[in-house]
This record gives C-alpha cells, sequence and structure tokens, in this order.
C-alpha cells in the first residue's frame, strides 16, 4: 500500500510541474507577442511618441510580472527561431520582415539571450535601440548587436554568442535543440562546464582536428547529425524567396561601391516593391521603405543621383498605378491583409491626395475606407480643394467619408462649399450636411437651415431644427413667415411644429410676438382645434421668451382668447409671476 502511495505522489508531482511549465509557456509567448509589438512601434514612432511609450509600457509590464514569478527568461537563439525549453516560441519568419527580433539575434550571432528579474525599462529601450541600430548619437553606428551589448555590460540581460559555443566542439549537440536531448540548463551553464574541461582535453581536441592522413581538416557526423543538416538544409530551402532576395539586396547595397550598379540596385527595389504592394505585403514593403529611407545614414557616400532615385521611389508611392494596385488587392482577395498598410499610406507625399480620393470612393469595406479616411486626413489637409471638388459625386458612400474628413478638419473656410450640396440626394448626405456645417459654422445667419425645414426627409428637418435651438443662430422673422403661413404647417406633427416656435423664439426673438398673438386672438368656427394647438404653442414660445412684449402679448391673450387660451395664457402670467425671469 505504501508503494502505491508513493506511486500517486509521483504522479501528482509531475502534473503539477506540467502545468507549472505550460502556464510558463503561455506566459512566455503572450510575452513575445507585445515585444514584437513594442519593438516595431519603438522603432516606427520612436521612444518619445506616445504611441510608441504605449505599447513599450505595456509590454514592460508584462516582463516585469512574468520575471517576478519565474526570476529569469532564457531563449536559445536558432535560425527556426526562439526556443523556450525546446519549444519553439517565435519563429525566425514571424510575420513578413525578414528582420523581426529572432532573425536579427541570429544573424548577429546571438545564440542565446537572458533576462534577468530586476532589468529596468531604460535597459529594455536600450535592447531595442541595438536592435534597430539607433543607439549612438546620430544612430549611424556599424557595430553588430553582440558589440552594442558588450559595450554597455548590462548586468539584467546576457547572451552568450556563436564564436564561444564554437569554442567548445562538445556543445555541438546542443545547437540543434529539437532534435536534440532536453536541456536543463542554460548555454551560459554549459559554456561554463565546458570550459572547465578544456584544459583536460586540449590533447584530444588537437588529435581530432587532423583525422585524415591527407592533412586536410574533417569532422566525423554520426547518424543523428547528418539528419540534423538534412533537416535544416529542407527547412533553408523552404524558406521565402522574396525574403532571400530582399536579404541580398539589402547586404548589396551596404556594400557595393559601383554607382552604375547602385542605379540597377534601386530599379530593382521599384521592382520588389511594386511586387509587394500587389500581394499585399504591407510590413514587408514597410521595412524594405525604412531601409531605404535611412540609405544615407549608412552609405554617406551615395551621390545627389542616388538620393533622389531613392526620393522618386517614395514619390511613386502616390502614382495612380501604385493606388491601383492597393485598390484591387483590398477588392479581389479574401481577406486582404492591412496590418501596416497605414504606415505605406502615411509615407506617401501630399501629392497622392488625388489618388487617394479616387482609392476612396472605389474602395468597398468600411473598415478599408477608414483608413483611406485616416490617411487624407494628414495629407490632404493642406490642399482641401482636392477633397471639396468630389462633393458633388453621385455616390452616397463617398461623399459621406469626405465630410467626414472635413468636419475633422474644422476649417470654417470649407462651410461654403459643404452648403452647395444642401439639396444632395440622398436624405442621409443631406443630414451629415447639416451636421458638419454646425461645425464649421456653429453661429451666424439662420437662413439656410430655416429652409431645409420644408425638406421632404423628418431626419434632415430634425438635424436643422436641433442646429436652430442651440441659440446661437439669428434671422429675421421674414424668414420665417412662409413657413408658418404655409397651409400645410398645421399638417405637422406637434412635435415638430413646437420645436419650429422655440426655434424662432431663439432666432427672431420679440420679432414673432405679433404672429403668435394673432394665434392667441384668432376666432372661428372651423379647424378651431388646430388654431388653439398653435394657440397653445404660443402661448408656450411667449412663457419661455420671458420678455415685457411677450408678457404683454400674454396679457392680451388671457382677455381676448378663446376660453381654453385664456386659461392657457393666465396659467402662464401666474407663473411667471412668482418665477419673474432674471437676466
Amino acid at each position: 500500500m505504501s508503494d502505491l502511495s508513493a506511486a500517486q505522489d509521483m504522479m501528482t508531482a509531475a502534473m503539477a510541474a506540467k502545468q507549472n511549465v505550460d502556464s510558463e509557456l503561455t506566459s512566455v509567448t503572450q510575452l513575445l507577442k507585445s515585444l514584437d509589438r513594442a519593438s516595431k512601434n519603438v522603432r516606427t514612432f520612436g521612444q518619445t511618441n506616445s504611441v510608441g511609450k504605449k505599447f513599450f509600457e505595456q509590454f514592460y509590464a508584462e516582463l516585469a510580472t512574468h520575471l517576478s514569478q519565474y526570476n529569469i527568461l532564457t531563449f536559445v537563439v536558432q535560425r527556426e527561431g526562439l526556443f523556450f525549453k525546446e519549444e519553439i516560441v517565435y519563429g525566425s519568419q514571424t510575420g513578413e520582415a525578414s528582420e523581426n527580433f529572432a532573425f536579427k539575434l541570429y544573424s548577429d550571432g546571438i545564440r542565446e539571450i537572458t533576462f534577468h528579474q530586476d532589468i529596468s525599462s531604460d535597459d529594455m529601450l536600450f535592447f531595442f535601440a541595438a536592435l534597430s541600430g539607433t543607439v549612438g548619437t546620430a544612430g549611424t553606428e556599424d557595430d553588430d548587436i553582440v558589440t552594442r551589448l558588450w559595450e554597455k555590460n548590462l548586468p539584467t540581460l546576457t547572451i552568450v554568442t556563436a564564436d564561444e559555443v564554437m569554442k567548445i566542439s562538445e556543445l555541438d549537440d546542443v545547437l540543434g535543440p529539437q532534435g536534440a536531448a532536453p536541456l536543463e540548463t542554460s548555454l551560459r551553464d554549459i559554456l561554463a562546464d565546458a570550459n572547465a574541461k578544456e584544459a583536460k582535453g586540449a590533447n584530444e581536441a588537437q588529435q581530432r582536428k587532423t583525422r585524415f592522413s591527407s592533412g586536410v581538416t574533417g569532422y566525423e557526423v554520426s547518424e543523428l547529425e547528418l539528419a540534423a543538416l538534412a533537416k535544416e538544409i529542407a527547412a533553408e530551402s523552404s524558406r521565402d524567396n522574396v525574403l532571400y532576395i530582399l536579404d541580398t539586396l539589402t547586404v548589396i547595397l551596404s556594400s557595393e561601391q559601383s554607382s552604375d550598379l547602385l542605379n540597377k540596385l534601386f530599379d530593382i527595389y521599384d521592382g520588389m516593391l511594386k511586387s509587394l504592394i500587389q500581394e499585399g505585403r504591407w510590413s514587408t514593403t514597410e521595412h524594405v521603405l525604412e531601409l531605404l529611407s535611412k540609405a544615407d545614414a549608412f552609405r554617406p557616400d551615395l551621390t545627389e543621383g542616388h538620393k533622389q532615385k531613392i526620393q522618386r521611389l517614395f514619390e511613386r508611392l502616390g502614382t495612380p498605378e501604385i493606388v491601383a494596385m492597393i485598390e484591387n488587392y483590398l477588392n479581389t482577395v479574401d481577406r486582404p491583409r492591412t496590418d501596416g498598410l497605414p504606415t505605406i499610406f502615411l509615407m506617401m507625399q501630399p501629392t497622392a491626395a488625388p489618388a487617394l480620393c479616387t482609392l476612396l470612393g472605389n474602395l468597398e469595406q468600411p473598415a478599408h475606407q477608414t483608413l483611406v479616411v485616416n490617411a487624407l486626413m494628414e495629407l490632404a489637409k493642406d490642399s482641401p480643394e482636392i477633397l471639396v471638388k468630389h462633393l458633388t459625386d453621385r455616390r452616397p458612400t463617398f461623399v459621406r467619408n469626405l465630410l467626414m474628413v472635413i468636419t475633422r478638419w474644422n476649417n470654417p473656410r470649407l462651410a461654403e462649399n459643404v452648403e452647395k450640396i444642401l439639396r444632395y440626394p440622398d436624405p442621409l448626405i443631406r443630414r451629415e450636411v447639416i451636421r458638419t456645417l454646425a461645425t464649421l459654422r456653429p453661429s451666424g445667419s439662420a437662413t439656410k437651415l430655416i429652409h431645409m425645414l420644408n425638406d421632404p426627409d423628418e431626419g434632415v428637418r430634425l438635424a436643422a431644427l436641433k442646429s436652430l435651438l442651440t441659440g446661437h443662430y439669428s434671422a429675421p422673422f421674414s424668414n420665417w413667415e412662409p413657413l408658418v403661413n404655409a397651409e400645410t404647417f398645421g399638417d405637422r406633427p406637434p412635435a415638430e411644429r413646437r420645436n419650429i416656435f422655440h426655434a424662432m423664439r431663439t432666432t427672431t426673438g420679440d420679432e414673432a410676438i405679433p404672429y403668435w398673438t394673432s394665434l392667441l386672438t384668432e376666432w372661428g368656427w372651423t379647424n378651431k382645434k388646430k388654431r388653439e394647438e398653435l394657440a397653445f404653442m404660443a402661448t408656450d414660445a411667449l412663457g419661455k421668451l420671458g420678455t415685457p412684449a411677450a408678457r404683454t402679448a400674454l396679457e392680451t391673450g388671457a382677455i381676448k382668447g378663446t376660453t381654453a387660451v385664456k386659461q392657457a395664457c393666465a396659467a402662464i402670467l401666474a407663473g411667471t409671476s412668482k418665477h419673474p425671469r432674471t437676466a
């Protein structure tokens, strides 16, 4: 029985350990996603930008929480990506850009990286800067990541390099964690043990160095190692050809001395950008454009002709040809990618605004239209006439998006252009026009808004009344007279007629009192109910107006009106006597 109890205890402990590893692995996976986002946004917007700060602070908080629970975070860096306790948690081709976290570390010779519990936010910001190559004053240093980290000598961030690993031949099996035995310790610990044995095994190593009688240096390769090599070759062969080409072009750009070849290289970049845009590979496109924008930093010897070629690459981004490629991808591909596309839009020149207007009108999905609206907000703000000329377009969705941009600009000079489409065929657009005018011109003449009260669409009339009731507009009673004296005025809904009277009160003041007085004293046997309804509404408006002339009108109604009107006027007069209106 004791043996059974012991076995049960062992199984319980093993299951608890597995759950702990699973929770730690989940935490690491989420942490790497946050690191990827934070690194990209800090690189794109800078450490001082609010967007970059937001993503970095979120990542650092998650890192601090993880380290407080697990003390240390160690990754083995391989060509395939980052390994954490034998599990690959971040691929070297994650996303579309080749220069991601794992790729950069592996390319610069780092084979293990460890984050310690007391790492500060400044240390992490330095690490991000080291990854993007901007640690110097001008951000133009040519040192690799290893050199930058060694120079800083951070105690909270340690690394093991490929040189350190390769010095100890006994570590060969460690370099393929997916096919080797489980690692119980980090590469740093293994290196320490191996260095202690180095002196003892020096003679054996020398003998192994020259195994062939011909004097050619060779290595014994076991079946297991051969299989691992074959697996690596297969993985390398399956890698995206475009990324291979971009890596090759980057090497040429950084080292080629021939001016003619550099000119041809920029022509190749032009073709590559078009190909990437056609396929919707926005993140890779962004990476290439960022590289080209910094070309004169790591190649200060570029001629003016080379710099002009690079400039033309950016100018071509906003040409109708390129924008048409973006439109074709977004409208024809099932579930098109948009990550990175907003950055591409913002990299365009202001001259791209006409082509982006055309794109906005042709896009089918609202989410895609929003991306273009945000881009036009920035690119066309200095030349709003480009947008304004499209307001007469007969596509309501397109016009509504243009009005959204104009409203956000809040440029009063554009109010006259917006007023020209007050009679737009679509009632939803007419409502939006009134709302836009309320933003661009929040006060002034109410004439055009009064005219909109004859619109056949009730929503348009309500939008106009809402603006008129703010009390910021003015108009003479003569503008209201055709509306309230029309034979159809009494057929409007009661709530609308009441609001019209209050809009008259806020825009004309005492000028409307003679009209309301006539309603209070009017007698007749026909349409008595409608006349009394209007009279009651007039008493309400006069009571809210509260001027001496309004009080005199109510007194007149209390004497000359019908019985019901007399009672209504007397009640309002009594109420104003108890609660006199104050200035």
